[in-house]
This record gives C-alpha cells, sequence and structure tokens, in this order.
C-alpha cells in the first residue's frame, strides 16, 4: 500500500493562509469557520479512546493548523480537522476547481439524484449507510451497503476487501476520512466509478489524484447561519444554510453528450 498519509498532506498542503475563526462540536455535526467567512462541516465521529493532539482553543490558530488534526487517533479532534479542511475546500469561490459540475436539480440529495439514472442496472456500493439509499437507488442492478455499525441486511464495513471490487459505482462517505479507512477504500475502487459524498467530503481536486472520480459536497455562502441551523441539542439540518453540490474529474462518458 502506498503512504496512506499521502492524501491527507496533499489537502492540508492545499491550504491557505486563513486562520480559525469559531468552531463547535456537536453531536452530529462538527463545524469550523474561518477567518475568510468560509464554513467546512464534518459528520462528528464520538471515539475519544486516544488522548487529543491538542489542549486549547483553536480560535485564531492557523486553519491548517487546524486541518492537521484530521490526522488524530482521537476521532472528535479529527473530526475537527476535517471540517478545517472543509472550512477551505467549500467555500464557493474555491468549487470551480474541482472540474465538471454537475447542474443542480433542486432535490437536494446531492450524488443520489445525480446518479440515479447512472446507476440502473449496475452493481453499485455505498460505504456507509446513506440515509433512505435503498429507495434511492431502487433501480440499481444490486445494492451493497457496508456500514460500521451494520442495520438488517447490511455488510460490516469489513467486507470491503472482497466486495468493493466487484463493483461499477462505489459511493464513499467522507467521513471515512476521519476514521482513516479512504485510502484503502480507494485502492479496492480501481476499476469503478468512484464518489467521496455527503457534507463531510472536501471539494478538493487532490480526492482525483488519488482514485476519485466525483465528489459530492456541502457548500454554504453564509457561516452565521450555519452555525445557526446546527447548534444546540437539535437535529438541525445543513440543508437550511447550504445546498449540497456534485462535481467530477472531467463530464463522465455516461452522460448525455447534447
Amino acid at each position: 500500500m502506498k503512504n496512506p498519509w499521502a492524501l491527507y498532506d496533499d489537502l492540508i498542503d492545499g491550504i491557505g493562509s486563513v486562520t480559525v475563526d469559531d468552531y463547535q462540536v456537536g453531536h452530529i455535526w462538527t463545524r469550523v469557520s474561518s477567518s475568510d467567512g468560509a464554513s467546512g462541516l464534518a459528520m462528528t465521529t464520538d471515539v475519544r479512546t486516544r488522548p487529543a493532539l491538542f489542549e486549547g482553543s483553536l480560535v485564531g490558530k492557523s486553519l491548517r493548523d487546524a486541518a492537521a488534526l484530521v490526522k488524530s487517533w482521537n476521532l472528535v479532534e479529527a473530526s475537527i480537522g476535517l471540517a478545517a479542511i472543509n472550512s477551505w475546500y467549500s467555500h464557493p469561490g474555491r468549487l470551480g476547481d474541482c472540474g465538471y459540475q454537475f447542474p443542480l436539480n433542486g432535490a437536494g440529495d446531492g450524488a443520489f439524484d445525480t446518479y440515479a439514472e447512472a446507476v440502473k442496472g449496475k452493481k453499485v456500493a455505498t460505504v456507509g449507510h446513506f440515509a433512505f439509499i435503498e429507495k434511492r437507488f431502487e433501480h440499481a442492478g444490486e445494492l451493497t451497503i457496508l456500514e460500521r455499525e451494520p442495520r438488517t441486511g447490511d455488510y460490516i464495513d469489513s467486507a470491503a476487501e472482497y466486495l468493493i471490487p466487484e463493483q461499477d459505482f462505489v459511493f464513499i462517505t467522507g467521513s471515512t476520512l476521519v476514521n482513516k479507512t479512504l485510502p484503502r477504500l480507494l485502492e479496492l475502487t480501481q476499476h469503478a466509478f468512484v464518489v467521496i459524498a455527503g457534507p463531510s467530503t472536501p471539494m478538493s481536486p487532490a480526492l482525483y489524484d488519488h482514485g476519485a472520480n466525483g465528489l459530492s459536497g456541502f457548500t454554504t455562502p453564509d457561516a452565521n447561519k450555519l452555525r445557526e441551523a446546527i447548534r444546540g441539542t437539535g437535529f438541525g439540518a445543513p440543508s437550511q444554510a447550504g445546498i449540497m453540490v456534485d462535481f467530477a474529474k472531467t463530464k463522465p462518458n455516461f452522460l448525455p453528450t447534447a
């Protein structure tokens, strides 16, 4: 296996000279806002079995240094690091670096609307049990769901070694950057069209260099609105403050040419 940290280093190295303006760790979402007015999310992974790498407040610290916490094995801290990465790459003004943009369809489900036609009759796997995925991809030829906390009908995520290489399409939650499984998953998907999906996804072309074909992530023009949407103990949705956007390295050949 290649150096698994190379993907992380590429993401961190691409971050500019801005600082952390604000951050919060919630039950569901972790958010980091930066001094250039941008804000990024990561799903909170509440695993604290290892000590944190950093003690104290990140406010005023370099965003790049905060992003480096994604390498932590304290996964709450790694969630902060990924949100910091996303604060840089999800800035609306930087999305143009991500290649071909799929038209916005307004339905709000990101990749699962964008690729609904493309997966018809195909072998499809998702790493992560995305909400209502069985309905969204009901016309797939075969749907395999891999999940760290599996529900009835799911495969445990360790089945990836056996099942991922057989797929035509693979949709991987961006949270795999937090638990450190993404580099290996991308190695297993060399014969599939691979999309990193969900609000935790960095909208960075660096992911293309490591095997991804598409990126489906979250962007918001209003960091304050996002803060209000997800604060507290409720189930506030990022969609109240932004949108999902879909990009691919190049226009996929399964799309109409006209």
